[in-house]
């Protein structure tokens, strides 16, 4: 075991204040210290974004890892209010190459390093990213940590036994971290279809605005309700947002979905919406090695036979066939996937053909990223105003 290290004596006026990077097989990383001083633990994964890193910080399917950026410059354009996906950063840490040393952007209003440090998140910079990703690409990803200030004069041995004895995110529920607390609406835009009920699993600000803009009024939940409170609101519709930890460890939002899908409620689903659908329809999920992370993943889209530049953050996907049409193990018809990744033939999309509902695996609101798949918030809306015109059901308010 490596003697403690002195702070006092590794930093001075011409040297940064030092911090390592801990991963739980006991690769070390020592670097500079970025945002606030201290400690952080987490499952450390790599975003592949060359832009969006504001977007990527205050995304809550972020929540519990510790997050690195495979390009090398970090913060050149600042940061803002409007790029904020959620109320606060959700990154357990945060790993760069080179933090921007001036940040020059028209809309930014201060540098992402007064964000860190005031959001409290332990970051470092200044070590190979490079060699980092290419590690998690063959190991996968695995617990980790950053020590800095005080903690950073800890052993070596008490650094990684700190990391191996964090939490990790097989098997966590992170939903209740994550949603809000009170429920609250979003108005719709121009001529009102109906209202979809938004099961706040971490949602992003940008989703609640695509669905506004196609007429709907967002009534957004906590991850607590019941089933019986989803339907008392007699929506239009209901809806799943992307959201951090293991779909496994959700059943009670299964089992809300399920209820909800009996009752003949449309439904549309993103990430972790996807990943619950899966499971509801009787198909089991499973971690990813290293998972999809980024703004450039590409996905087929069945239907149209066009392929998809995506924004993607999950780390479990859903265990079914890509081919052929199934049928659902709970009951609810039959079933086909209805977009693949093509750099790995994961399921990032489903269909159900019996009912109203649907899924994919991605970010369609594009926050940040490509908008190759906001097309899908017009399906749902297509999806719902058919539903409706032929069942007569949702509100008329």
């Amino acid at each position: 075991m490596k003697a403690r290290r002195s702070v006092s004596d590794a930093t001075t006026p011409d040297r940064p204040t030092p911090a390592v990077l801990v991963l739980e097989d006991g690769r070390r990383y020592e670097g500079r210290a970025y945002g606030s001083r201290g400690q952080t633990l987490g499952e450390i994964v790599f975003a592949t974004g060359m832009t969006g890193y504001q977007e990527t910080l205050t995304d809550p399917s972020y929540a519990g890892q510790i997050v690195l950026m495979t390009a090398p410059h970090i913060g050149n354009t600042g940061a803002n209010d409007e790029d904020m996906e959620s109320r606060r950063i959700w990154v357990s840490g945060f790993v760069v190459r080179e933090p921007a040393r001036i940040a020059s952007n028209f809309r930014s209003t201060r540098t992402l390093d007064a964000d860190l440090e005031s959001g409290g998140i332990v970051g470092i910079s200044g070590i190979d990213t490079r060699a980092i990703t290419r590690h998690i690409r063959s190991a996968g990803a695995m617990k980790s940590g950053i020590f800095s200030g005080d903690r950073f004069a800890l052993s070596d041995g008490e650094q990684l036994e700190l990391v191996r004895s964090g939490a990790a995110m097989r098997g966590r529920n992170l939903s209740d971290e994550v949603s809000t607390v009170e429920p609250f609406s979003v108005p719709a835009q121009g001529d009102r279809i109906g209202s979809v009920a938004v099961l706040d699993l971490g949602v992003k600000t940008s989703t609640l605005n695509h669905l506004a803009a196609r007429g709907f009024e967002v009534l957004v939940l906590p991850q607590s309700v019941t089933a019986e409170h989803v339907l008392s609101l007699n929506p239009s519709a209901l809806f799943f947002s992307n959201g951090p930890g293991d779909p496994a460890a959700s059943d009670a939002h299964v089992a809300l979905l399920q209820e909800v899908l009996r009752a003949g409620v449309p439904y549309f689903g993103i990430c972790f919406g996807n990943q619950l659908l899966g499971r509801a329809l009787g198909f089991r999920t499973y971690k990813l090695p290293f998972g999809h992370r980024g703004i450039n993943q590409p996905v087929l889209d069945k239907t149209t036979g066009k392929v998809e530049i995506t924004s993607q953050n999950h780390g479990f996907a859903v265990d079914m066939p890509i081919e052929g049409v199934h049928e659902s193990r709970t009951g609810f018809g039959r079933v086909e996937v209805s977009h693949y990744s093509l750099n790995d033939q994961v399921v990032e999309g489903i269909r159900c053909l019996d009912r109203p509902a649907f899924s994919v695996q991605y970010h369609p609101e594009s926050a940040a990223g490509p908008h190759d798949a906001e097309y899908l918030f017009d399906r749902f809306r297509d999806v719902v105003v058919a539903h409706n015109a032929a069942t007569g059901a949702g509100d008329a308010k």
